[in-house]
């Protein structure tokens, strides 16, 4: 929104704005913020950054958790849910003494991709464009007890409503998608979001209601820088969740919240470019594709296992990526083909629109690291010269989930477990440190973190369980 901070400082009086809220992204990719009066002005915040206690949120050790949070004056817009007029900054997050930049910063480490990047001489631009789908319930509940666990969401829009009465439009299971209204009760509310959206910078190429029949949405975004594409799946999260909120209903972008229903992925549409022009656009290759742009698959391929270990990094993601609801288990690439891990958009057809598709992703990551680690993974296959069909790759114009199990065990797999995709990241992470873009101590917090996670949900009796085990 702004070049300099004094550009805001000019809007903020002029606009009557009463405080700014900085808003900063923890380890494990959740958003948090703290809000200060306008009156110090924002040239000390600039200058001085503004303090917190890093310890509280896993960045450092409890004796020495002091750390300052610094905003961009580049991400600044104003929050459409205060009740008093507020600009809200996108902060990173710098050491206390020197500001340097902490090198576990998530935002630090998609700022030091795209550099890492440019360095390599191999592009000047990597542009990633997030595909968000995600529910909205009308309410949930969900307790989890020692006497008692459980969960129970309500959709105005499901058919198992349809026995106590009422508006009669229900959606069937798995038949939502490109849904009408009356049976899309979320269009005004979509709508709503979307212009929210579009007010604060991010351009919105379409939004519709996705296949899960109880509340699923889709809202996609234009492409943009990594970093940028970072800030406004951040920004997208919380207008979604916020707007639903304002109307009595909760959004969750959780991979599979409902057994039999369709999950809400996060496919990345990403490309890389030299000045305009497009470096994965060429008309003679398979479906349009470059040699680069085929490198650039086999690195994404390649170190796919270890990649899910971000992309997927919790225990219920791995109950959306199962055969028969269009999520990818196995590891190959195809042109318009929704069983693959990489999908080719066929309609995607000039040098202006070209790119590729990584569909295993979902919301429950950490985007900045998300995003860092698809680009490192696919320049890594670029510097290396990977081929993807020498390595097994495919492609494969087929939808492999009908092919014989002996047959599908020719294509490599993606892990069936969080546990499985961590045990491969601790296996296949240089490629991650390269360029000093990750560091051994966030992927060693993060393995840990996410071990334990997995651990404590293992050891909990499932109320399914309970139901076909009870009377043993």
């Amino acid at each position: 929104m702004f070049k300099t901070f004094d550009e805001a400082q000019t809007y903020m009086e002029r606009h009557s704005v009463f405080q700014v809220d900085l808003k900063f992204v923890g380890p494990l990719g959740q958003w948090h913020h703290v809000s200060l009066p306008v009156a110090p002005g924002l040239g000390a915040i600039a200058k001085r950054g503004v303090g917190f206690d890093g310890s509280s949120l896993g960045f450092k050790a409890v004796e020495s958790g002091d750390m300052v949070l610094v905003p961009d004056p580049t991400s600044a817009w104003m929050d459409p849910f205060s009740s008093y007029p507020t600009m809200s900054f996108i902060c990173d997050v710098r050491e206390a003494d020197t500001l340097a930049d902490f090198p576990n910063d998530p935002r630090s480490v998609a700022k030091r991709a795209e550099q890492h990047l440019r360095d390599s001489k191999v592009a000047d631009l990597v542009r990633f464009g997030p595909e968000f789908e995600f529910y909205v319930f009308d309410k949930v509940f969900f307790e989890n007890k020692m006497g008692r666990s459980g969960y129970s969401v309500e959709s105005a829009e499901t058919d198992w409503n349809s026995p106590d009465g009422g508006h009669g439009h229900y959606i069937k299971p798995l038949r939502g998608y490109h849904a009408i209204p009356p049976q899309d009760c979320q269009w005004d509310l979509r709508t709503e979001m979307v212009s929210h959206l579009q007010n604060v910078g991010i351009p919105v190429y379409y939004h519709h209601h996705e296949v899960g029949g109880p509340g699923q949405v889709e809202i996609e975004i234009s492409l943009g820088s990594l970093t940028w594409a970072a800030d406004a799946t951040m920004t997208v999260k919380y207008i979604a969740k916020q707007t639903a909120r304002r109307h009595g209903q909760t959004a969750t972008f959780m991979p599979k919240p409902l057994h039999s229903e369709a999950g809400s992925g996060m496919h990345c549409h990403q490309t890389l470019w030299q000045g305009d022009t497009n470096l994965f656009f060429d008309p003679s290759g398979y479906a349009g594709l470059s040699t680069l742009a085929r490198q650039y698959i086999a690195g994404l391929l390649h170190h796919g296992r270890a990649l899910l270990a971000l992309t997927n990094p919790s225990t219920n993601s791995y109950r959306r990526l199962i055969p028969g609801f269009e999520a990818p288990s196995k590891a190959f690439f195809s042109q318009a083909n929704r069983s693959a891990a990489i999908r080719v958009p066929k309609y995607a057809t000039t040098n202006e629109t070209k790119r590729i598709e990584f569909r295993p992703p979902d919301a429950t990551g950490n985007i900045y690291l998300v995003l860092a680690a698809q680009l490192m993974a696919g320049l890594d296959g670029i510097l290396h010269q990977m081929d993807p069909s020498d390595m097994g790759f495919g492609p494969i114009d087929e939808n492999v989930f009908r092919w014989s199990k002996e047959k599908q065990a020719t294509v490599p797999s993606l892990p069936e477990s969080l546990e499985e995709a961590l045990d491969a990241l601790e296996r296949d992470h240089d490629f991650l440190l390269a360029g000093g873009v990750f560091t051994e101590t966030l992927l060693d917090q993060w393995i840990r973190f996410k071990r334990s996670e997995a651990t404590d949900i293992l050891g909990r009796p499932h109320p399914y369980e309970v139901e076909i085990y009870f009377d043993v």
